[in-house]
């Protein structure tokens, strides 16, 4: 089912997607203890039990308290459940709900969203209602928390989480390693970026507005393990000249010589996804590594970070036609035949494996597998108007984080697409997270 359309839900669809995404929810839920769920695993981190609750509170506040309201014009998320007054690194010592509290909390909020789902006017022309932009919304925030939730799973302490992989991925090649600098031209112009889209997209997507690119190169897909390990093996770690001063100063603070998770065993690098182990082995596209991570391998390699509008060029304009597709294969939704999403194979595939995700200009994979950092920092688009809450972006703008496009393994289907405009701390290493690099023409 496609959320992404454009077109009004019926009472069917949406209650059909409400359910799927609570099904993903819990099933990321069920194998933790009740201790597992209101630990603290990593200051980063939320208590899972406090992401579990917010997901309903999210829903309580906007499909039941404002669901029929012109705008916003409520008084937003309360008490335990606000992220605003209360920072991830504290919220271990809120009076957290029991492991079976917020599950009935969950289950109720639910019930009565669906009662309430039945005797709501669809068409009622509300501006929250327009199109079923609302429960878009609030569909979008629960698989939001649920990749929030993978990260904090992949730090979970005292045993790595037993995954519920129900997806098999393509197998790497032995002896086989990605192709190593690729790069395509992408003509300059006229385009166009961003989207006017109100069933779906945020308001830091909009609106739609037109620039003029310099002609530029892009790699042909995202820098691999095997070419990240020859950035480590040149000494990248230990050479002062390839680090911005935060960056370097980040390096050297947290002693870092590889990405978040990668460990030597018999003079190999290994890494770790939640309870699985494997060999670095070169095909699949590096991961858990920051900006300034991404940063210095580019200058390293004499190359820079895209801006995340040549990124969006990159990934969706059709110079032919001379307009932009939904996705980088066209306007079908992504599935498993297009792109690494959805989470349920727990890990990144061998570069080259979705022959289907493929853009006009030719780059691979740029939805799915990792979030692709870029140079831009979070700003708002000219025209921008925030809706149905600032909180969501505005307030974020120009505080200094960098975006990052395209979505990972642990991204929802439903979510990722060509115009999300994803954001953190250019020293965020939990996330799920790689780059690829450009340079000029």
């Amino acid at each position: 089912m496609d959320l992404h359309t454009g077109r009004a839900l019926s009472r069917h669809e949406i209650a059909s997607l409400l359910q799927e995404a609570r099904a993903r929810t819990l099933l990321l839920a069920g194998p933790l203890s009740e201790g597992e769920l209101r630990a603290q695993h990593d200051p980063l981190m939320s208590p899972l039990v406090w992401d579990l609750g917010h997901i309903a509170h999210f829903e309580e506040v906007w499909l039941l308290e404002n669901v029929e309201a012109d705008d916003a014009g409520s008084e937003g998320l309360r008490g335990i459940y606000d992220p605003f007054h209360n920072p991830r690194a504290t919220r271990d010592a809120l009076p957290l709900p029991s492991r079976s509290e917020c599950l009935r909390y969950l289950g109720d909020v639910r019930s009565a969203t669906l009662e309430r789902l039945a005797d709501l006017e669809l068409g009622s022309g509300r501006r929250l209602m327009e199109d079923g932009y609302v429960f878009r919304m609030v569909l979008q925030h629960e698989y939001q928390h649920n990749e929030t939730m993978l990260q904090t799973l992949q730090l979970l302490s005292g045993r790595p989480y037993p995954a519920p992989r129900t997806l098999v991925l393509p197998a790497s090649e032995p002896g086989v390693s990605a192709p190593r600098g690729s790069m395509l031209r992408v003509p300059g112009g006229e385009v166009t970026v961003g989207t006017d889209d109100r069933s779906a997209a945020y308001d830091n997507e909009r609106p739609r507005h037109r620039l003029v690119l310099d002609p530029f190169w892009m790699d042909s897909a995202p820098v691999s393990e095997a070419e990240y390990l020859a950035f480590m093996e040149a000494g990248g770690y230990r050479e002062r000249d390839l680090w911005r001063e935060e960056g370097w100063a980040f390096v050297q603070k947290q002693g870092l010589e590889a990405p978040k998770y990668w460990f030597r065993r018999d003079d190999r690098w290994w890494t770790r996804v939640m309870d699985a182990e494997r060999e670095i082995d070169g095909c699949r596209p590096v991961c858990h590594v920051c900006w300034h991570e991404a940063d210095a391998y580019a200058r390293w390699a004499g190359k820079r970070l895209p801006t995340e509008q040549e990124w969006e060029v990159a990934a969706t304009w059709d110079f032919e036609k001379g307009e932009a597709r939904v996705y980088p294969w066209g306007d079908e939704a992504p599935s498993i035949l297009h792109a690494n999403v959805d989470a349920l194979g727990f890990d990144t595939a061998p570069l080259g494996s979705y022959p289907l995700n493929a853009a006009p200009s030719g780059c691979y994979g740029m939805i799915g597998d990792v979030w692709e950092w870029t140079a831009s920092e979070f700003l708002p688009y000219p025209g921008f108007d925030a809706f149905p809450y600032p909180e969501y972006s505005q307030v974020h703008f120009g505080s200094g984080y960098r975006v990052l496009r395209g979505g990972s393994w642990a991204t929802s289907s439903l979510v990722a697409r060509n115009t999300f405009r994803n954001w953190d701390w250019p020293k965020r290493r939990q996330i799920f997270a790689g780059f690829r690099c450009a340079r000029d023409a």
